[in-house]
């Protein structure tokens, strides 16, 4: 599944219904559940399973309370009570990778939605409202528990998939630097490579290292758009290295060395490409250019020259990028340009549609 069908389902689940994400490190399920407690603007409390005793969950015993009382209780966790007492979004990660103990517990929160007892035997019982995400590891370079299928009905269940166009929407929207973005629009073998097929210990990208490249290079300002069409700083190579591997990091300080020839979106808005410029581009950095003629129209207003321009780059395209160039267009809801655009384009994007539905 995707990260946007996520969207659209997870947050509008009934309260009660637990959903368990599954998907290797890094994709971002701890991202997304954030964003399920973001959209309800509820508090969010992640519970890692993988280092917990079953205490931890269960409690521990009351003992000064058994002295009062003569009756056995438990010492709840605080995060536990918090999601009793005022609705929340409780993430419990890595559950598969937890003690026996702590995922019984875990099953019991997910099933009954309630753990421990007072000291009239009744249990402690999560708040209406409050939302349970499970997350596990999934995949053959882990070593997990497998879960057993009753307990996996109990849960409404997704694989997450991100993709790239997942990933640099996210990007855009929380202000990643834009050259590391045109880097994984154009390089989406480099995105997130599969760790079990490589040798165990290698370091691979995937999502969330590219945020923390991100992250580093800003801190360190070596920010990819303030270097790109330079030699690499010194240390460049070494933290994209050390964050997604040498292959990855490879390509990346390259593309950033060599960002001036890139096409930007003012490269078509102002005519600067010939049919034959166009044509030698790999089809990869095209699909980037609609990206970026897409943001650039979602911010400005074109002149009727700078539409003519975007007319002469989608007809020097192929028919399939050419619809998809109008649908990003479409998509920005950015009335004057779509107006423009389809005065000048139109006609022939439903005979490109047509076409290959008759194919």
């Amino acid at each position: 599944m995707d990260i946007s069908t996520f969207k659209i389902v997870a947050p509008n689940l009934p309260a009660h219904i637990a959903v368990l994400m599954r998907g290797p490190t890094g994709v971002g399920k701890s991202h997304l559940a954030r964003q399920v407690a973001e959209h309800h603007n509820l508090p969010f409390i992640d519970v890692r399973g993988s280092t917990m005793s079953e205490g931890d969950v269960g409690g521990y015993p009351d003992i000064e309370g058994m002295k009062d009382s003569g009756i056995m209780t438990f010492c709840m966790p605080s995060w536990f009570m918090r999601a009793c007492n005022e609705p929340v979004v409780l993430m419990l990660d890595e559950l598969n990778r937890s003690l026996p103990g702590v995922q019984q517990s875990f099953f019991q929160l997910v099933l009954d939605r309630e753990l421990g007892n007072d000291k009239n035997g009744n249990p402690y019982r999560l708040h209406p409202e409050t939302r349970v995400i499970a997350a596990v590891n999934h995949g053959s370079e882990y070593d997990v528990n497998e879960m057993d299928p009753a307990l996996l009905r109990r849960f409404w269940v997704c694989d997450i998939v991100p993709t790239v166009a997942d990933w640099t929407d996210w990007a855009k929207g929380n202000e990643i630097d834009s050259v590391l973005i045109d880097f994984i629009r154009q390089n989406p073998n480099h995105f997130r490579v599969d760790p079990s097929t490589v040798e165990p210990g290698t370091v691979c990208p995937n999502p969330a290292s590219w945020h923390r490249v991100a992250e580093c290079l800003e801190h360190m300002n070596m920010s990819p758009n303030q270097v790109a069409g330079q030699p690499s700083p010194a240390g460049m190579y070494a933290v994209a290295m050390g964050l997604v591997g040498t292959e990855a990091a490879i390509a990346f300080c390259s593309f950033v060395k060599e960002y001036e020839k890139q096409i930007t979106a003012e490269d078509v808005l102002e005519g600067k490409l010939t049919k034959k410029q166009i044509s030698e581009v790999a089809v990869s950095t095209i699909n980037g250019v609609i990206e970026k003629v897409a943001d650039h129209a979602k911010e400005n207003v074109w002149t009727d020259k700078q539409c003519q321009n975007v007319n002469k780059f989608a007809r020097a395209i192929s028919q399939e990028m050419m619809v998809n160039l109008w649908n990003k267009i479409a998509a920005t809801n950015k009335i004057e340009n779509i107006q423009k655009m389809h005065k000048i384009l139109g006609q022939d994007v439903v005979k490109a549609v047509q076409a290959s539905r008759n194919l």
